[in-house]
């Protein structure tokens, strides 16, 4: 799911769906965090709290990675429809893209 936080609104107006792994995740939040979250649970009767939580979640993962910074390498992986050369990223993105991909397949079993 790739939904910016600004967008999220919407996407609850809406129904949705999708699929979710077996491993449950235990987390105490802040006074002010469940505050919100209990907000938005009275605002969106027809999301759990669990729905809310995971798409906040996704969203902010999503907004994480848009941000990561790319940091140049020194090797040419490609070249754009210019002709001009286009360098193999060293940052975090290629990694935190690696690792996602490998988690999701271990967790798709």
């Amino acid at each position: 799911m790739d939904i910016k936080p600004g967008e999220l609104l919407s996407y609850w107006e809406k129904t949705a769906s999708g699929e979710l792994t077996s491993t449950d995740y235990k987390v105490r939040l802040p006074i002010e965090v469940a505050a919100k979250l209990e907000a938005l649970a009275q605002m969106y009767p027809r999301k759990t709290r669990e729905q809310l939580m995971a798409d906040l979640i996704a969203s902010a993962l999503y907004e994480l990675e848009t941000s990561m910074p790319y940091i140049k390498g020194s090797k040419v992986i490609a070249h754009d429809e210019f002709g001009d050369e286009i360098y193999e990223d060293t940052g975090p993105t290629s990694r935190f893209l690696q690792l996602s991909s490998e988690q999701l397949k271990a967790l798709k079993g």
